[in-house]
């Protein structure tokens, strides 16, 4: 077996607990679920199958960038000048990483790539060949970019930067100065920038200074490459599509060995590519459902902790994440795995997330409200 993979499969401590009670049919609260389709939301079900039922889906016309009316409708909905031609399709923005850690890197070149983070990146990148090194942020009444950090921990054999815009599960979006000083760095140094802006469309608490999105900055000063798909814009994981767009002239230069390898595996599916225009005209109504949910148990979420002085959150600036934060008496797994077998309700520990502490644990605001303030109600006295 590949050295690139796990050493082991065995399932953690909380894995095993769920499992167990999955088989003793005892029912339990989950307040991380981020899948929307399991959240309850209203979807207009038959404009759906309608996008998905067209006659083009009868066709196959391979072009490895991906259709040009799925990626016309792509541009418009980004705007700020993007073009049918800066986009590459994908099945989902995983595979776009992949995509893009072939181009940029050879096996054991480096990465940076944001922490607290998404446990995704080290995966991805190992599975390449490629070692991921952590750069972490760090809290001052907001999350910040530690640009010395990045600074030191740039090597020789570095080839790309990676930011989540905003960060999951923090929220964090980059400043408009972290941005100016981002791009700066990595001219500096010939580095590529590649910005996952997945959950752009949910700003929640966004600081006066935030950078909405990448697509921004028109002409940057080194290689960007932005990350989207209709997971998260069109709350729609299971149509699988994804979609990396190149922004400057340095990225675009790139675009060529992209489309070789997009031409390798021509993954992306022509009934996810048909029905893309009309799914992204259904998404802005989609996009306000969820907004309301997150906002909603937001406030929740407050209400309730006015209760527990000893218990706080940070703030949310977009994203569907909350980080709830603790008196560290215990490890943050031992705290989950207590409260899924006392209260049989399931949260995740912050260092799943390399969150720098034992004082944090990450919840879901995308959990159906009444279940989310159920949930609370049962574990905010056992933290």
């Amino acid at each position: 077996m590949s050295s690139r993979l796990p050493q082991h499969f065995q399932a953690n401590a909380l894995s095993a607990e769920l499992d167990a009670l999955r088989e003793a049919g005892v029912s339990w609260s989950d307040l991380t679920v981020s899948n929307p389709t399991r959240c309850g939301f209203d979807y207009p079900a038959e404009a759906i199958r309608a996008a998905l039922s067209g006659p083009e889906v009868l066709q196959y016309s391979a072009d490895p960038a991906g259709s040009l009316c799925a990626r016309t409708a792509i541009a418009g909905w980004h705007g700020h000048g993007v073009q049918p031609e800066d986009l590459v399709l994908t099945a989902s923005t995983s595979e776009a990483y992949s995509w893009l850690f072939k181009l940029l890197g050879d096996p054991g070149d480096e990465l940076l790539v944001p922490s607290p983070s998404y446990p995704l990146f080290e995966w991805l990148a190992r599975l390449e060949g490629l070692q991921a090194t952590a750069v972490p942020a760090y809290f001052a009444d907001r999350w910040h970019l530690d640009l010395g950090m990045l600074e030191a921990r740039c090597g020789p054999r570095t080839r790309a930067v990676v930011v989540v815009n905003p960060n999951n599960p923090t929220g964090h979006f980059l400043s408009r100065d972290e941005w100016a000083e981002l791009t700066a760095f990595c001219a500096r140094r010939a580095l590529t920038l590649i910005v996952d802006e997945v959950f752009a469309d949910y700003a929640l608490e966004p600081a006066p200074d935030y950078l909405p999105t990448a697509f921004e900055d028109r002409n940057p000063p080194c290689p960007v490459f932005v990350l989207s798909g209709l997971s998260k814009v069109a709350a729609l994981p299971q149509i699988k599509l994804g979609w990396i767009a190149a922004r400057g002239a340095k990225a675009s230069a790139l675009l060529e060995p992209l489309t070789f390898i997009a031409d390798q595996f021509l993954s992306a599916s022509a009934s996810a590519q048909a029905a893309t225009p009309a799914l992204l005209e259904m998404a802005p109504s989609l996009q306000v459902g969820i907004r309301v949910r997150l906002n909603t148990n937001l406030a929740v979420l407050d209400a309730m902790l006015a209760a527990y002085p000893h218990l706080s959150r940070l703030p949310v600036e977009g994203g569907w994440s909350v980080l709830l934060r603790r008196p560290a008496l215990d490890s943050d797994e031992a705290c989950a795995l207590r409260l899924l077998r006392e209260c049989k309700v399931f949260v995740q520990p912050g260092h799943y997330f390399d969150l720098p502490s034992d004082s944090f644990l990450v919840l879901s605001l995308l959990t159906p409200q009444t279940v989310f303030m159920e949930g609370l109600a049962k574990i905010l006295p056992r933290i």
